[in-house]
């Protein structure tokens, strides 16, 4: 077919080969190349993006150990760099950082034993799916475990858009979510639980907890699952993660029970570390808070 369009010669002479972002090294069995390209922009983290977030095409994730094993999902480290840049922290080149990768297990090695009570409320496009979904048939479990993935980004863009203390959310693929690292160096930060504090480090740290706890209220949201263990504090800051269930309260039948549980669940744990909270209280304060 011959064009009747005006085009551009190409200028072999002028050609700059470096200008290319694609790189010569191969991955070996530990790595792979950065799975950003593969993802569309409802797959990417909320904008403006961070400027430790790498995208090149050139990048190869590295994988550098298990943070976390569990029931349902299995948590790694990954390091994200373009070949020849040095990792260093977050925001020193934009070009080398770490990464949680949580990957949703198989059907053959976890069943999805989390309470339906947590998708009370959610609506499901494909009537096929929510079927085998709540059959629990072994497609049934492959769907799920997409779903939680997607529920879990889904929650953290929107927390980090309303300013809550979550990780970043770098992309979801698939049945990966990619996000924030929170630690120092390659050890990840304590959970709340791990944490022996003073009175007044206490009554700060539970403070972070409560202005957390509000700014979901505020937004008609709770996170459904709350406790120490998914409290993480990085240097005098706390940090919720495990965040799929994420309940909004008022859609969900079970939602103010769900909130009520958040707030006994954080404040036995203070209580416990001799702060005094009273969780009955909390609770109402935060009722006051949702916005219907």
């Amino acid at each position: 077919m011959t064009s009747t369009g005006s085009t551009a010669s190409f200028d072999a002479a002028s050609f700059d080969a470096s200008a290319l972002v694609f790189s010569t090294v191969e991955p070996d069995e530990h790595q792979r190349w950065s799975t950003w390209p593969a993802t569309t922009p409802s797959e990417r983290g909320p904008l403006p993006r961070p400027d430790w977030v790498v995208t090149s095409a050139a990048a190869i994730d590295t994988e550098l150990g298990v943070v976390k094993s569990g029931k349902e999902a299995d948590l790694f480290l990954i390091e994200r760099a373009v070949p020849g840049v040095d990792s260093g922290a977050p925001g020193s080149t934009g070009q080398a950082t770490l990464l949680a990768a949580k990957r949703y297990r198989g059907s053959e090695h976890s069943d999805f034993h989390r309470s339906a009570v947590y998708t009370e409320g959610r609506g499901t496009r494909r009537s096929r799916d929510a079927r085998a979904v709540k059959t629990g048939t072994a497609f049934g479990r492959e769907v799920a475990r997409v779903q939680w993935a997607l529920a879990e980004f889904a929650a953290l863009c929107r927390l980090t858009e309303l300013g809550a203390a979550v990780p970043y959310p770098v992309q979801v693929h698939e049945t990966e979510v990619l996000m924030e690292f929170i630690g120092d160096g390659r050890v990840a930060a304590p959970r709340l639980a791990q944490i022996r504090a003073d009175a007044s480090e206490l009554r700060e740290l539970f403070q972070q907890v409560v202005t957390f706890m509000r700014t979901l209220a505020r937004a008609g949201l709770t996170h459904g699952d709350l406790s120490p263990y998914n409290l993480l504090v990085d240097r005098g800051r706390v940090v919720a993660i495990d965040l799929p269930q994420v309940i909004d309260v008022v859609a969900n039948p079970s939602g103010f029970d769900l909130m009520h549980r958040d707030c006994v669940n954080v404040c036995t744990w203070f209580s416990r570390q001799r702060l005094e909270c009273d969780p009955e209280q909390l609770f109402g304060e935060l009722v006051g808070e949702v916005g219907w």
